[in-house]
This record gives C-alpha cells, structure tokens and sequence, in this order.
C-alpha cells in the first residue's frame, strides 16, 4: 500500500483540504463497509486501503512526510502500523459518529446525544391569514383559531396515570440508548442503538392515562387574537412566541407564525409603501387646466392640474400611501394622468376643433369648410 497514491485511493487530487478528505472518506467508507458487504473480499480490502490513506492525510506529520517523499514507510511498518479500526494509530473516531449510524442503526461508542428525558422545546406552527387591502393599510386585529398538542392536564404531560408515575427502563436504565459490539475482519466495534424496550424514552409507563392515552399530549382548539399592525402585505410573517405546540418533559412551547396575504384592490395598485392610480381627462381640461377629485387610502382629495398637462404625467401626493410597518411616516401616491381623446364628434365640436387648428396655425386638409369659412359666407 505505501506505493499507492493515497489521493487516487481517496478519488481527490493532491493538495486537497482537511473537509474534502474527509468528505471523500465518508462516502467511501458507507459505500465499502465490511457490515454492508458481507462476504465481500474486495470491498473489504478497499476499505483497509481508504481507511489508511485516511490515516496518513489527516495526520499533519505523516501528509507532510508523504507529500514530499510519496511514502511513510521508512521502516516497514506500512502507515504508521495499520491494524484495524481498534489499533489504528492517530483515526480519530470521533470523525465517525454519522458513518456508523448509516448502517448499525445508532452512534458510534463515545458519541453524545439528546438526553431521552431532557426538556425538549415543542414544534412551531403555521397559520395563513387573508387580508383586505384596507385592513392591511390601516391595521386590524382579527381571532383566529388553531390546533395544537397540548400537556395534558390530567397527568401533567407525563403520560401516567394520576397517583402513578413512569418507571425507569431496566434494560437501558434510563439513557434511551443500548450497546452493541460487533466484531469484524477489521476489529470489534461497539455503537450505540435505540433501546427496544421503550423505545428510546428511557422510562415505561406501566398504568397510561386514560385522558391521553400514555403520550402525554392531547389536541386541544384555541382562539388567539392577533394584532396585525398597520402597513403590512403580502409575504410578511408575524412571529406569536410561544403560542406552538407545548415542549416535552418541561420543554418551551414552540412559536406560531402568521404568514399574511393581502387581496389586492380595485382602485390602487400597491409597490412597498407606495401607492399608484391613474385619472383620466379630457383633452380640454388638460389643456386649460382643472380641478378634479383623487381618491386615496384616507379617501377623496382635491387636486390642481396644471394646464398644459402632457398626458402620461404623474403627479406625486406626498405622504398619501401606505404607513411604514414599525416605522415613522408614509409612502407616497402618485397619480398619473390619462388624457382621453374622443372617439366620436358632434358638428359644434368638430367646428370649434377646426377653429383651434386656424388659431394653431395648423392646416385644414380635410377639404371642409372651417367656422370661420361658414360664417364668412354667412354673412356674404
């Protein structure tokens, strides 16, 4: 093996990082495992192959030694003494809790976990709430109501019976978990499963609760009342800190969330705080100018328009849009201006439009006669 390039055995090229080393043997080692290949000679020697270039690229002092001279056995030892899994010189087995418990069902020996009967915070939940546009601009507060799980007060969360409480298991005295050595071509492992008795709870509830049948948890419909602050749109999410699920063995409530989607309105069209509507004119009031009517979200406001007016224009009313969610001041409303040009005429129109192209200077080139032409031939 001390002629073999270790890198190659690992898949990497050389000068590969301390993560990708690793990474690389993860997967080789899940992939290679004697306890996967039974009876597989090959496998089992490519696993002793990955498991040393593994040795020698996670030890600074024997990389350093093989990246230079392409080998560290200067004294026939092999890498470092290679013996298996149980003698290896320098593995750091820590490396390995995920590993192991891929195919033996648990931890490797010496790895910690979650004590079976520690407080354990309770799962978050979700709630949708539909909003009108003015609700959403102004503010509202709404009830709501939700399901959850619930302690259950007869036995307290327990899952005992009143007057009983449960009793530790014996077989795994109370951790949740049991050891198990395994031995192998490679050594004798020794991981942690779940214990089979209770099912890894640590403790056995010998007389359940009738009220919640043992779990400890009953489903329970509350009303909440929500305060939905003003200026808020679809996408925002309102955070209700311990209104989840209840925890376990003394464990926090988990939190709610209301996520908020906003019906869109039919007169203005909402960009963040801003707000937007169009108006339309005719072309006289464009030209000569007008005072009109705007609709905002606090209701109807007059407007000077200009004369002269362009259509396309968009005037801005400062301070008329949405109000800045846990902020000071508001958005603004822009209004932009549609002149409308007639489709149809009546004569008098027609004749007074005639008149303004004259007055303009404009040409008539329809071949009609103009009001001024009329009422010269009028009078002659």
């Amino acid at each position: 093996m001390a002629k073999k390039d270790y890198y190659e055995v690992l898949g990497l090229q050389k000068g590969a990082s301390d993560d990708e080393i690793k990474k690389a043997f993860r997967k080789l080692a899940i992939k290679y495992h004697p306890d996967k290949n039974q009876g597989d000679k090959e496998a089992e020697e490519k696993f002793k192959e990955i498991n040393e270039a593994y040795q020698v690229l996670t030890d600074p002092q024997k990389k350093a030694q093989y990246d230079q001279f392409g080998t560290t056995d200067f004294n026939g030892g092999g890498a470092g003494g290679y013996g298996g899994f149980g003698g290896a010189d320098g593995f750091d087995f820590s490396d390995l809790g995920d590993i192991f418990g891929s195919f033996f069902g648990g931890g490797f020996s010496g790895q910690g976990g979650r004590r079976p009967n520690g407080p354990e915070r309770g799962n978050d939940m979700e709630y949708t709430i539909t909003l009108s546009f003015e609700d959403a601009v102004f503010g509202v507060e709404k009830e709501i109501s939700i399901t959850r799980n619930e302690n259950c007060e007869k036995c307290n969360g327990t899952g005992a019976k009143a007057g009983t409480s449960p009793k530790t298991c014996d077989k795994c005295h109370g951790s949740g978990q049991i050891r198990v050595q395994r031995n192998t071509p490679l050594g004798s492992f020794v991981t942690q499963t779940t214990c089979d008795k209770c099912g890894g709870k640590g403790k056995i509830i010998t007389d359940p609760c009738g009220s919640c049948h043992g779990t400890g948890k009953v489903r329970k419909n509350r009303k909440i009342t929500v305060k939905i602050p003003a200026g808020v749109d679809t996408g925002n999410v309102i955070p209700l800190r311990g209104h989840g699920e209840h925890g376990k063995n003394g464990g926090p409530a988990g939190d709610l969330y209301i996520n908020l989607r906003v019906t869109p309105s039919k007169t203005f069209k909402r960009e963040g705080f801003d707000v937007y509507i169009d108006t339309h004119l005719s072309f006289a009031k464009a030209t000569l100018g007008t005072e009109i009517k705007v609709p905002t979200v606090d209701g109807d406001v007059k407007y000077t328009v200009p004369e002269g007016t362009q259509p396309g224009t968009r005037f801005r009313l400062k301070g008329k849009g949405i109000p800045r969610v846990n902020g000071s001041g508001r958005g603004d409303q822009y209004v932009r201006v549609i002149v409308d040009v007639p489709k149809t005429l009546n004569e008098k129109q027609r004749d007074a439009l005639h008149l303004f192209m004259e007055a303009s200077g404009e040409a008539n080139e329809d071949g009609k006669k103009s009001f001024v032409d009329k009422l010269k031939h009028g009078f002659k």
